[in-house]
């Protein structure tokens, strides 16, 4: 077998345990192959889940074996920076990528194949107060080593042990080494060995295990969990668009939030210590939460430690997880959900054994874990929307839909609220955990606000409203009736009400914790809202008033930092309401005899493309650049931006 088909077994491993959550969290982990000369290695940082044959980083193997005989310096920072340097020149030529920093322990395996990783299931043991007893009981040929600094200090370690284990069996070489409050590493030939070696393990732990943890999603109290979640978003944001999640569940509510940090994954992620608030911080008549004891514990706790909590336990709701965007407040709480796993997986293995206190520090303080978290959480250039949390109203398709992807592409949260539930799936699943979908009918006020209390679980806030949803219903004087009348008025006129009540709410609740954050509300209008329409009125009568709640809310929530603005696209002659064979436009107007000598839908659109000076139909890009437009300024409100094409002008 060639090199490059052991790469691509290696790589095809990789993927394998990479997108396995039993296995791998956060892009932790990592795998080795090797030959007499070279090793090649996962990258710090890079995710077992996607890494591709030709991304692991290429490591000279006599230059690695040359380090045992250095003597670094006894002073930890010079030491740790000495061997990163030596590390750095044991790439082979024309490596860029970092090494794993547990390359050279990787070396020390003689086997073909290396796999470390960390599955709660090991850490049950590994991080137990029996740990080492029940390991060797389960494993006998296994090695445990005791928790010690990771790096050269580890690998180090492990060479002792490892020596020791050989000259005492005869020669015999091991292939499973348990790393207190660590992980495991799996060492073989082949990846097929590899794989029956995984199995085993995972096997035989789990068979002695008495108790499992409960993870199902408990029953909460939501009014409280939504009015905690844009606070500590502001806290944490200080005064830039931040992350937070919502999640509560059996284990969550019975965790002990003063329990030590059980593996160096857990304070890389969710930091050594969590923000505990207790149920006072609720009046005994009041779901809200009281905002300002709030900021009082979470300075405090930011001044004592020297971070801001990435973990927030509130007493008898649940646990919020924090980041600069969505992806590290979920790494977070992915990371610390594993550390409440362990702690009730342990108990079948004597209980929890945290790590020790001089451990934990120089993790906290440590280089090397400090850029393996900040590359795997890496999200690119910023974009003129990062991070910012965005409601759009009848997001499933048409303009709504064409919105969305555009701030998505900006880099902004967004969630499609819709009728069509499944459409919203549809739409939102396409952003990954960007993305999320809620059913929601704007002419209902329940479900108005549970649009709004579940954006605010899912990200943490809201920073644009998108009062996309709306209908029409044409028809003269004679056709319309009170009923259809009232649903256009109902979904057009009170649904916009509806939505921007609860949002301002939201958005209140944020200014109130950071006073200077901008955010906005944006009706998405219409050119009838600027012209009356000839045989549509309800439409026209809807879209005029439309205009006139942006204009007195924008004047009620100025105070807020709550800018709220309206566009007003022409026709969008190519979507679903215009074109929709059966109820679109083209057919009703044809049908009411909107357009005089028409004989057909193609005859409407193109009286309809006719009316405009820059002869088409207006498209979501066009009202998207207008959107982005009333965002980023500073200083309107109140305002009915035109996107026509000329075919309404401002008077």
């Amino acid at each position: 077998m060639s090199t490059e088909e052991k790469l691509a077994k290696l790589a095809a491993m990789s993927n394998k345990y990479g997108a396995d959550d039993h296995f791998v969290l956060a892009g932790g982990g990592n795998t080795s192959y090797k030959n007499n000369d070279t090793l090649y290695v996962k990258g710090s940082g890079t995710a077992l889940a996607t890494i591709k044959p030709d991304e692991f980083v290429r490591m000279d193997r006599s230059a690695l074996a040359a380090m045992w005989t250095k003597t670094y310096s006894a002073d930890e920072d010079e030491r740790e920076a000495q061997v990163l340097a030596d590390m750095m020149h044991a790439r082979c030529a024309g490596e860029t990528r970092r090494p794993s920093v547990e390359t050279q322990l990787h070396d020390l395996f003689p086997q073909a194949y290396v796999l470390h990783v960390h599955p709660a299931l090991v850490n049950a043991l590994t991080c137990a107060v029996n740990g080492e007893s029940e390991t060797l009981r389960l494993f006998p040929d296994a090695i445990w080593v005791p928790a010690c600094k990771p790096g050269y200090i580890l690998a180090l370690n492990c060479r002792k042990v490892m020596d020791a284990y050989t000259a005492a069996h005869n020669g015999k070489i091991p292939n499973l080494l348990f790393l207190q409050n660590h992980g495991i590493f799996f060492a073989a030939d082949t990846v097929e060995e590899i794989d029956a070696l995984a199995s085993h393990v995972m096997t035989v732990i789990a068979a002695e295990i008495k108790r499992q943890p409960e993870l199902e999603e408990a029953e909460f109290n939501v009014d409280r969990a939504v009015s905690v979640a844009p606070v500590l978003r502001m806290l944490y944001g200080a005064g830039e668009p931040a992350s937070v999640h919502f999640k509560t569940c059996k284990a969550i509510l019975e965790y002990d939030p003063s329990t030590k940090s059980l593996t160096p994954d857990h304070i890389v992620y969710a930091k050594a210590a969590q923000l505990s608030l207790p149920a006072s911080i609720f009046a005994e008549d009041s779901d809200e939460a009281d905002g300002e004891k709030i900021k009082e514990l979470f300075d405090a706790f930011t001044a004592a430690n020297g971070y801001k909590p990435k973990i927030i336990f509130v007493e008898g709701l649940g646990m919020f997880s924090c980041g600069a965007t969505i992806k590290e407040a979920l790494t977070a709480e992915a990371v610390f959900v594993d550390a409440i796993k362990i702690s009730v997986l342990a108990e079948s293995f004597g209980g929890i054994s945290g790590m020790p206190q001089d451990l934990i520090d120089f993790i906290v303080n440590w280089e090397v874990e400090s850029y393996r978290s900040k590359v795997s959480l890496a999200s690119g250039a910023k974009k003129r929307l990062e991070a910012k949390i965005a409601i759009v109203t009848g997001g499933a398709q048409g303009f709504g839909l064409g919105i969305a992807d555009a701030m998505r592409e900006e880099g902004a949260y967004i969630v499609i609220a819709d009728m069509n539930y499944e459409g919203a799936v549809a739409a939102a699943s396409r952003y990954g955990m960007a993305g999320y979908a809620v059913a929601a009918n704007v002419t209902d006020e329940a479900s108005v606000k549970n649009m709004i209390d579940r954006t605010v679980l899912a990200f943490g806030g809201l920073d644009v409203f998108v009062n996309n949803a709306g209908v029409v219903k044409a028809g003269d004087l004679n056709q319309m009736d009170k009923r259809s009348f009232e649903f256009v008025t109902s979904v057009n006129y009170t649904g916009y009400f509806l939505c921007a009540k609860y949002a301002s709410k939201v958005m209140k609740r944020q200014h109130a914790f950071s006073p200077a954050y901008l955010m906005d509300i944006i009706e998405i209008n219409s050119k009838s809202g600027l012209s009356g329409s000839n045989k549509n009125f309800a439409y026209a009568g809807s879209k005029f008033g439309g205009l006139g709640l942006t204009q007195s809310f924008a004047l009620e929530l100025a105070e807020y930092n709550i800018k709220v603005n309206a566009i007003c696209p022409g026709n969008f002659l190519d979507g679903p309401l215009w074109s929709d064979p059966e109820k679109g436009l083209f057919v009703q107007y044809l049908k009411a005899g909107k357009v005089p000598g028409a004989k057909t839908v193609e005859d409407v659109r193109r009286a309809y493309e006719a009316k405009v000076p820059l002869g088409r139909g207006c498209r979501p890009l066009d009202v998207a650049r207008a959107l982005f437009y009333i965002i980023e300024q500073e200083y309107e409100t109140g305002q009915a931006v035109p996107v026509t094409g000329g075919q309404e002008m401002l008077k």
